[in-house]
């Protein structure tokens, strides 16, 4: 990552500037490989979705968690875990470890939870624009599909 810096225009002109004097003028800066806050927080989740997002056209399998076949909770332990972070295997272990967030509030690589009377029964890694990527039933493969279900709960891997 570059750096990023705002130098009002009288001191851009005169080289190099402290980040004091940024600072005192009400300037920012960013150390070169600095992330802002934000960023540095969900970046694994921007890893695990890249992750997911390889795997497509991957072949379900029951009780698969990589690297070349998946079931849907073997899929995001697969895509986390090369993003640096660890689940639990199951869809309903992994909706309990997770961080609950609002709909309103889910980002790209979010984790989705599909909940029927009470039990999660599927899970996939949120895309943006109601999509997710997830691996969905026997005979099919690693995809991209629209939610479509009402009754989803959204976690966030800490």
């Amino acid at each position: 990552m570059s750096a990023q810096i705002h130098v009002p225009s009288m001191l851009s002109r005169a080289g190099a500037v402290s980040a004091l004097t940024l600072a005192a003028l009400g300037g920012t800066m960013l150390a070169p490989g600095a992330a802002p806050e934000a960023q540095a927080a969900t970046s694994h989740a921007g890893k695990a979705l890249n992750v997911a997002a390889s795997k497509k056209g991957s072949p379900y399998r029951y009780g698969a968690a990589g690297p070349t076949r998946f079931d849907c909770s073997g899929f995001t332990l697969y895509s986390y875990k090369k993003a640096g972070k660890s689940l639990p295997r199951t869809a309903q272990q992994q909706y309990n470890k997770t961080r609950h967030i609002k709909a309103s509030s889910r980002q790209k690589g979010d984790l989705v939870f599909f909940h029927s009377g009470g039990r999660v029964y599927h899970v996939g890694i949120y895309a943006g624009s109601g999509k997710i990527w997830h691996s969905p039933k026997t005979g099919s493969w690693v995809k991209l599909d629209k939610i479509w279900s009402s009754k989803v709960y959204y976690g966030r891997v800490r």
